[in-house]
């Protein structure tokens, strides 16, 4: 089992808004590259998503349940299928995206009992309080061709230092898919 992280992330590091859904004065960055950086599976997840579980804090969730279900490419069909883990102390209903359900437990403890691949996708809160436990395995990052300077960073300044091992490094049209994963101590 490995915990992946997925993200559109900025040459100066910043993960916030890549879509512009939340409104911010940059956000929507992701996007402004053309759909041939961010469409269809950029993050190479393939059977990844067949066999593993999602996990998404409340908000990732509530855009992605707007997003995903009703659209019906092979990718798209794929993420509809994959069982999905919802982080929230709010969200009670999960029927607007099939195989969800809102964990149990604490998410620590929901992680650590999975047996199957975690792949975390945005979910900014959920990434940071499972890097704070050192749980992270694998990161994903496709990198646009921007600085933007403000915004929420993925490895924050008072974050834990981790070592990470480069896998690949891939053009996606303007971006470059990167993946690494926690370096052998």
């Amino acid at each position: 089992m490995s915990v992946i992280v997925i993200e559109f992330i900025t040459l100066d590091g910043i993960v916030s808004d890549p879509d512009g859904s939340g409104a911010t004065p940059t956000g929507g960055w992701a996007f402004r590259h053309g759909p041939g950086t961010v469409a269809g599976d950029k993050f190479q997840l393939g059977s990844t998503l067949d066999d593993g579980v999602m996990l998404l804090g409340r908000t990732t969730w509530q855009l992605f349940s707007l997003i995903w279900p009703g659209r019906d490419d092979p990718f798209a069909t794929r993420m509809n299928a994959a069982p999905k883990l919802v982080v929230s102390r709010t969200l009670t209903d999960t029927s607007a995206w099939a195989n969800s359900r809102v964990i149990d437990s604490s998410l620590v403890d929901a992680v650590k009992r999975e047996k199957r691949d975690v792949i975390i996708t945005g979910s900014l809160s959920v990434v940071h309080a499972l890097m704070s436990e050192e749980l992270i395995d694998e990161y994903r990052l496709l990198t646009s061709p921007t600085i933007l300077g403000t915004g929420q960073r993925l490895f924050p300044d008072d974050g834990p230092r981790t070592d990470l091992e480069c896998l690949s490094a891939e053009r996606a049209g303007a971006a470059v898919l990167v993946q690494y994963r926690k370096a052998a101590r």
